[in-house]
């Protein structure tokens, strides 16, 4: 029996996003390092190719309304200074700890679109959203001994940022709908990606020895094209499935990848109240991906119902 593209598109696009938050900091790890900051500038390099893409299919004429650049410059800037402090994050914590935390953003975009957009949220929501709250508190539970992650907890609040910002940026892009394309939001998120990259300098300490051998710049080009990458067959997975579908399934399998990948990388095992938290976190993504999916379909069918002549 063979598999959908929906259902390859997606297994793709979770073991390339779940690989990618495994190693996405290994060139900072080596000595000398190569900066996370620097890290942040090779990951918004690699977007422009799949934003050129993007301007292709819509004859690069990106909606250009005021409406438009401020929906697309809020979501922009949220996503960017997200990726900027994940890199800082993932300096000092565990990628095991740190992408389940964040990609618990959805709870976020759930309860703004809640209060601002009147959408509803199903009974699975809410539990989802509950889980994730308590998942968070969970994983920030440290051992005494002082490995891994303990010690410093600026990996968490950090994290706690990223995981606001980012559910602030989804709730801007589901806000947007209305006025603009995905592909138009898609290359206004590409540009202030690139104008946050003086900051990202700004932050790099070149008085400290720099890695610009392979395992600096040239790997980290190739580890970040696996999120680039990743994103475009993300598109095309809801593209040819229901999101209804697709999304519970990369939301809640890609973070698993990356704790499964970092545990190994690391060969330690977290402790019980880190690995409950784990588990409680990938099924509140799950929850909340396939609510939020379900009861955001239902007004754009409505939409396309009304229209019909």
């Amino acid at each position: 029996m063979k598999m959908p593209r929906w259902l390859v598109y997606s297994i793709i696009t979770a073991i390339l996003w779940g690989v990618w938050g495994a190693i996405s900091n290994y060139p900072a790890t080596i000595t000398p390092p190569f900066p996370t900051t620097l890290i942040y500038v090779i990951n918004a390099l690699t977007i422009i190719p799949v934003a050129l893409i993007s301007l292709k299919k819509i004859h690069w004429k990106p909606v250009h309304t005021w409406k438009a650049i401020g929906y697309g410059l809020a979501a922009g800037f949220t996503g960017a200074g997200g990726q900027l402090l994940l890199f800082v994050a993932l300096k000092s914590g565990p990628p095991y700890l740190i992408f389940p935390i964040i990609s618990l953003s959805p709870a976020i975009t759930v309860i703004m679109s809640f209060i601002l957009l009147k959408e509803k949220t199903g009974t699975k929501g809410k539990i989802g959203i509950v889980l994730a709250l308590l998942a968070i508190f969970l994983m920030s539970v440290q051992s005494k001994s002082g490995d891994g992650a303990s010690g410093n907890l600026i990996w968490l609040w950090l994290s706690i940022i990223i995981f606001a910002l980012w559910g602030v940026q989804a709730y801007v892009i589901k806000a947007s709908t209305k006025t603009m394309d995905e592909d138009s939001m898609f290359f206004y998120l590409a540009v202030t990606l690139q104008i946050v990259i003086p900051f990202a300098l700004v932050l790099t300490d070149f008085s400290q020895p720099i890695n610009w051998g392979f395992q600096g710049p040239y790997l980290s080009i190739f580890i970040q094209l696996l999120n680039t990458v990743g994103v475009l067959f993300f598109v095309y997975s809801f593209k040819e499935g229901k999101a209804i579908i697709v999304a519970p399934i990369i939301n809640g399998l890609y973070p698993v990848i990356t704790i499964v990948i970092s545990l190994l990388i690391y060969w330690q095992l977290p402790i019980l109240a880190n690995a409950l938290g784990m588990i409680i976190a990938i099924t509140a993504i799950v929850m909340i991906s396939y609510d939020e999916g379900k009861h955001s379909s239902e007004p754009e069918a409505e939409l396309k119902e009304s229209e019909m002549p």
